[in-house]
């Protein structure tokens, strides 16, 4: 029998959250890592929009579709906080990074941040990426089985190290490969049973890595602060405010670790789900191909960018069955209400795009590979303006996500002039969500060159 999250208030018109806890200890961690949208689906079907469940040591509210997503997002009544519902699940690893923060402290630091991310300065970042790209592709190998994955993966790495830090001058290849790994340590630590640092767990993993990120790039910042770099690195030191005020060293490197992350696990996935999808959908490959012909040039500047048409369309696609960040915490900091359910005060709750995006409700066929549903005749995704949301929604939208765009398509429209390659029409890729989604196997293509 389901049992309520808490008693609702005297008189009260609102419901309680009803739910259960799952298994002893578990919950429902397992289940979750295993098949998110299968979990999502069966508790909308049994207990609605609203519910609670156990899982990851403690108890969360699940808010699964739009309506339920937008009360949390736009968070009308300032009831919904970031900092603490983050806090909890990926804290001591990139705490005080800008997702980290609230309120007046948050929309502070965001505006100084802004000024990283204008037009301007993303043209720069596109004209910098373009030969950091090529050079990194030449490395790929071509043959069958070619993985995906751990190739992209190590190109974002080495671009955002470029792009975001000018450059890690000195460092060796072999210290890379440890800076990478110290992102997946603090990243996989969020799903951590044991949330202690116990020898050998997943927690004391993230913390020896968010110590290895932190000398790493304190290594680095007395360059950064001294010089007049245009990279990320060198802005975020030198943006003021309107009153003249900046960056502490702390803020910088707060905010350094946690905008490398998201800009290349993000950027990762998105380039490797294209290139599976596309590789098993040669029409929409050739489509692709074809306007980036059309271009007549290896490097497509920021404004080529925009007239990539069904690059984008593909992208957008590729978002909405593979979301990079699949689930968004809360915390609620006061009492409050979600569709008729009382929700009361530190009550930790999960934003879910993942599950929005396959809703057939807004979605004809969700789990069918259809970029189409993004052209302008259909816009499936302003059935509700909370059904495709990959990048957040509200005051906490992804500041990044004009840059990851024009990044992936960047690499997209290179890959597409240097290689081909296809993926059996029946494949289906194991995806692992122990901490951001990644293909279990690599994402294999067949990849030749052009």
């Amino acid at each position: 029998m389901s049992r309520v999250l808490a008693p609702t208030p005297p008189r009260s018109p609102l419901r309680p959250v009803p739910g259960d806890a799952g298994l002893p200890l578990l919950g429902y961690t397992a289940r979750y890592m295993r098949d998110p949208v299968g979990l999502w689906r069966e508790r909308y079907e049994r207990y609605g929009p609203v519910s609670w469940f156990g899982g990851f040591g403690s108890r969360f509210v699940a808010l699964l579709g739009p309506d339920a997503n937008e009360v949390v997002l736009a968070n009308r009544d300032r009831a919904f906080a970031n900092a603490e519902g983050w806090r909890y699940l990926i804290g001591p690893f990139f705490d005080r990074g800008l997702m980290l923060l609230d309120f007046d402290e948050h929309l502070a630091h965001r505006r100084i941040m802004q000024q990283a991310f204008t037009r301007e300065r993303l043209t720069g970042y596109v004209e910098a990426l373009n030969p950091a790209i090529a050079d990194g592709l030449r490395a790929w190998r071509p043959g069958a089985g070619f993985r995906v994955y751990p190739a992209a993966k190590q190109l974002t790495l080495d671009l955002a190290t470029d792009i975001f830090m000018g450059g890690a001058e000195g460092t060796a290849r072999s210290e890379m490969d440890r800076i990478n790994r110290a992102f997946v340590d603090c990243v996989q630590a969020a799903t951590a049973i044991v949330r202690a640092p116990v020898p050998g767990g997943r927690w004391r993993k993230g913390l020896a890595g968010r110590e290895r990120l932190d000398r790493f790039l304190r290594s680095y910042l007395p360059a950064r602060r001294g010089g007049d770099g245009d990279d990320l690195y060198s802005v975020l030191c030198h943006l003021t405010d309107d009153d003249g005020a900046r960056f502490s060293d702390d803020d910088v490197i707060d905010h350094m670790v946690f905008l490398l992350m998201a800009a290349h696990d993000t950027s990762t996935i998105t380039i490797s789900t294209m290139m599976s999808y596309l590789g098993q959908h040669p029409l929409w490959r050739e489509r692709c191909r074809e306007e980036s012909l059309a271009l007549g040039k290896e490097f497509a500047e920021h404004s080529d960018l925009d007239g990539l048409e069904a690059l984008d369309l593909v992208m957008k696609e590729s978002l909405r069955l593979v979301t990079p960040v699949p689930t968004m915490a809360r915390i609620t900091v006061k009492d409050t209400e979600v569709l008729g359910h009382y929700v009361p005060q530190g009550t930790k709750a999960v934003v879910t795009p993942i599950f929005s995006h396959r809703m057939p409700e807004y979605w004809p066929e969700p789990d069918r590979f259809d970029p189409g549903r993004f052209a302008p005749e259909r816009r499936e995704d302003k059935v509700h303006r909370y059904a495709w949301q990959p990048f957040g929604g509200g005051v906490h939208k992804c500041l990044g996500m004009h840059f990851s765009a024009v990044e992936v398509k960047a690499v997209l429209h290179q890959l597409l002039l240097r290689f081909d390659w296809t993926v059996p029409a029946g494949y289906r890729a194991p995806m692992n969500y122990t901490s951001l989604p990644y293909p279990a196997d690599g994402h294999p293509v067949h990849l030749v060159s052009r």
